[in-house]
């Protein structure tokens, strides 16, 4: 009676704190809030999103699209995040195996000695002689010992501890599953941005080789007019630094289109190659209307915000682990299998041998590392919140800025076509009025210069136009669908 009593008391110990830990886990951390999201960028909401639309469909051009083909095959960054999706996908499927319990098979073979004065020694030399055993189960001086069969262990997951490490082993792997969706995005944003810098830098050298032409012939005139006496040494120097200047620039945009073929090169995971690209298509067009739909779209499309997200519920994860740790863990361990000292008798019924523990324990001094665990479980949990509010509010940032830059940029395109038409205008009125003696050579030069740079600003301006483009579907999260 007195035994049940212990039992029972045991029992209701044991449940006692089991629900008094369970609703001390379940208890909500204290993490920090936040303004909500916005319900538009700058006042206009759009059903409809950019990021939706597949990059095959928003970037037209062929020659680009075989060029990110290419690059999402052979990228270095995507084959390493795709290695680290294997590593965390093996993390995950390691935590799921904790949950279960391990079993493994094992066989043994041994002998060994007992001393005369020891109770295990005296106690075989004592049952030898009993009358209750039969000659083959007497024990040997040497005992030999045959043994094989199946031994197990499982922790009992009463706490939820080992869910926990599986949820947050599963929250890292899709967090590196959306870590490859945001190189995917960047890189194609990277290739797609140095392509049109190409076309913009092979814009700039037909405007400098047409320059240069019509500067020789300049040039050549002014060596005419000096021959002449219309003209004097310096007006050719002048003509002549001009033209040289030129020619350097010339020089200076072709290292620059070597680099920005060798930066595609390096994306494509290659060495050197020719970069085939449109020659005719820079200045024609762009993509189609941006629309960017609502700020809470980013939390569905950005990869980084969704990165943020998983390892924030990783982080939440760790800390119900911790705080676990301080209550009890329930092991049971057993063995099943075949033991004999006389081998002949091993593979027999009476050779079956087994033993089931189960184990109880609950750490009760010396807390202090268990603590200092879940002080930095907690200090993580914070961070991951701060970094995934940081990352909605850059992201919010990120198409705000792209959203007025685009807006702003059409009013300086216009403007900059304008003053190019204006200049190029001057560039013959200064010829013609030079040609007649009534303007200087300095004017004509001055022209040639001021044309060729807002040209120049010109082919500029269109190449932001692109870049803000691209630079807003990368941050509508466009690209890795």
């Amino acid at each position: 009676m007195r035994k049940l009593t212990h039992i029972l008391l045991l029992g209701l110990f044991v449940g006692g704190l089991f629900f008094s830990g369970c609703k001390s886990l379940k208890a909500p951390e204290q993490l920090p809030t936040f303004a909500p999201t916005p319900d538009s960028f700058n006042g206009a909401a759009h059903s409809s999103n950019a990021a939706d639309i597949h990059w095959k469909s928003y970037f037209s051009d062929p020659n680009l699209v075989s060029l990110i083909d290419t690059a999402l095959a052979n990228n270095f960054d995507i084959r390493i995040a795709l290695q680290r999706i294997e590593t965390n996908k093996a993390q995950a499927e390691r935590a799921k195996g904790l949950t279960l319990p391990f079993v493994t098979g094992a066989g043994t073979v041994g002998q060994r000695r007992f001393g005369k004065y020891t109770m295990d020694g005296i106690g075989n030399y004592d049952t030898n002689f009993s009358n209750n055993i039969s000659e083959n189960q007497r024990i040997p001086e040497h005992l030999p010992d045959f043994n094989v069969g199946l031994q197990s262990s499982w922790e009992l997951d009463i706490w939820g501890k080992l869910r926990a490490r599986k949820e947050a082993a599963l929250a890292r792997y899709l967090a590196s599953v959306e870590g490859r969706n945001f190189v995917i995005t960047n890189l194609i944003s990277d290739i797609a941005s140095l392509y049109y810098e190409l076309m913009a830098l092979d814009r700039e050298l037909d405007l400098l080789k047409e320059t240069i032409t019509l500067q020789e012939n300049e040039l050549n005139i002014i060596k005419i007019q000096k021959d002449a006496g219309r003209s004097n040494e310096l007006a050719v120097k002048q003509f002549e630094a001009q033209l040289l200047s030129t020619q350097g620039l010339e020089a200076e945009i072709l290292q620059r289109v070597r680099e920005a073929e060798n930066r595609i090169n390096f994306l494509l995971g290659r060495y050197p190659n020719p970069i085939i690209r449109s020659r005719n298509l820079f200045m024609t067009g762009l993509p189609n209307q941006i629309k960017a739909g609502v700020p809470a779209d980013l939390l569905k499309n950005r990869p980084d915000v969704k990165q943020a997200e998983l390892e924030l519920a990783a982080a939440k994860a760790e800390v119900f682990i911790s705080k676990a740790a301080f209550y009890p863990s329930l092991n049971i361990t057993g063995a099943l299998g075949l033991q004999s000292f006389n081998p002949q008798f091993l593979i027999s019924p009476q050779s079956i041998a087994y033993n089931l523990i189960g184990g109880l324990a609950v750490p009760l001094f010396n807390k202090t590392a268990l603590k200092a665990e879940l002080k930095m479980a907690r200090a993580a949990q914070v961070e991951a919140v701060y970094n995934y509010q940081r990352s909605i509010l850059n992201g919010y940032f990120e198409v705000y800025n792209q959203l007025v830059l685009i807006n702003n940029l059409e009013k300086i395109y216009d403007f900059k076509r304008a003053e190019v038409d204006v200049l190029n205008t001057s560039i013959q009125t200064a010829s013609d009025l030079f040609s007649t003696g009534r303007a200087s050579y300095l004017e004509v030069i001055f022209n040639r210069k001021s044309a060729l740079q807002s040209r120049i600003d010109l082919i500029d301006v269109r190449k932001r136009q692109y870049f803000a483009v691209i630079g807003i579907y990368r941050s509508l999260g466009g690209g890795w669908k």
